[in-house]
């Protein structure tokens, strides 16, 4: 069994790990806002009204099914735009997508809120992050509540990173 390492051990090994505490653990918000989503489904119906009014009953012959497959591609993106769900813990932050996202928070160097101000309920804020090893990750979230520990979040980890 090893000791447990002193602090001037664990002060040679690398920078202290961030710590957040979020007002609410687990805090999930949406990623998207409704009418992002709305306008997601609208677009991608309108895509498939004009498809079929392109080629009419003839929609699976050959030539026509890389339209459809590109309408499917789209279809699968609303989908995950639709279900799309931001977490936030002392741990760490994750989002379901197509493909999920999950950091850690004790391995944040450095975050910054992304947002167009007045726009907040069409376009969704986002947090850049970036590990301390260098990979960033977006994250989205629509609720403000979420948005304001985002903020608080970057401004914490600013003044953690910067003693």
């Amino acid at each position: 069994m090893t000791p447990n390492p002193t602090p001037e051990l664990i002060e040679h090994l690398g920078p202290a790990p961030f710590r957040f505490v979020p007002r609410l653990d687990p805090m999930r918000s949406p990623a998207f806002s409704g009418p992002f989503k709305a306008m997601a489904i609208a677009l991608l119906s309108g895509l498939a009204f004009w498809a079929y009014q392109l080629h009419g009953a003839q929609l699976v012959r050959a030539d026509h099914l890389w339209l459809w497959a590109a309408w499917g591609i789209m279809a699968y993106t609303v989908g995950h735009v639709l279900r799309g769900q931001t977490t936030l813990t002392a741990k760490g932050l994750a989002q379901t997508w197509i493909w999920d996202k999950q950091v850690e928070l004790r391995d944040l160097a450095y975050a910054k809120l992304i947002r167009i101000p007045g726009l907040d309920w069409l376009v969704a804020p986002r947090l850049y992050v970036r590990t301390l090893m260098g990979k960033f990750t977006v994250i989205y979230a629509s609720d403000p509540n979420m948005v304001e520990e985002f903020k608080r979040l970057s401004t914490e980890l600013k003044a953690f990173r910067s003693m």
